[in-house]
């Protein structure tokens, strides 16, 4: 696993301010840290061996690729900072690249949800999930950047609404409109399909 240090936590969490929600701030992507300072190669090497042995695979490396990966990540980890969007980028490349035999895109999206969480700490609790889990699968492929930066600029929003505004649920399965903002901070609103609902302003995002 990671070797997670109280000095490399904190260094995470002074990128935040770009990733504190209202509209006109700063993208979330350019939230600028050390994110992959208390992540060497031995410990990338590890956590693919770990994650091996729980899925029941073999941890070994690839030999077409391994070398190389190892001698970038190597680079990156000495250069003090990068944008969140960089070293999203560079996971992305990484798992692509398939240094490992086996689960490589666990190994590298697993990185990014650790420092993401931190990253992501002062949003609530279920934005915070949507967000690392976002982060992964950019990693592993399964979004493309503009996508994930939308996700990521909405989820760090201000959960602010009014009546009238147009919003969704934090998967989408959902879009409706404010009806009311209720004295307990509670929202009233009424989904496409008719059917009124109740609940927090985090569960909602602004539907554009």
């Amino acid at each position: 696993m990671c070797d997670e240090t109280t000095t490399g936590s904190s260094e995470v969490r002074h990128a935040r301010g770009g990733a504190e929600g209202g509209a006109g701030s700063e993208s979330p992507l350019q939230a600028r840290a050390a994110f992959l300072t208390n992540w060497d190669w031995e410990s990338v090497e590890r956590h693919n061996r770990g994650v091996c042995e729980r899925g029941g695979a073999q941890h070994g490396e690839n030999p077409e690729s391994h070398a190389g990966v190892a001698a970038d990540w190597q680079k990156r980890f000495q250069v003090e900072t990068f944008t969140l969007a960089e070293t999203l980028d560079f996971l992305r490349y990484c798992h692509r690249s398939a240094p490992f035999l086996f689960y490589n895109g666990n190994t590298f999206a697993d990185i990014g949800r650790t420092f993401s969480d931190f990253l992501f700490a002062e949003l609530p609790t279920s934005r915070r999930r949507n967000a690392t889990s976002t982060v992964a699968h950019y990693i592993a492929g399964v979004l493309d950047r503009e996508s994930m930066g939308r996700i990521l600029e909405s989820l760090c929003r201000a959960a602010e609404h009014s009546p009238g505004d147009k919003v969704r649920t934090l998967k989408g399965s959902l879009r409706g409109v404010i009806l009311e903002v209720l004295e307990d901070g509670r929202v009233k609103w009424r989904a496409e399909t008719g059917s009124i609902f109740m609940g927090l302003p985090e569960s909602l995002l602004p539907d554009d």
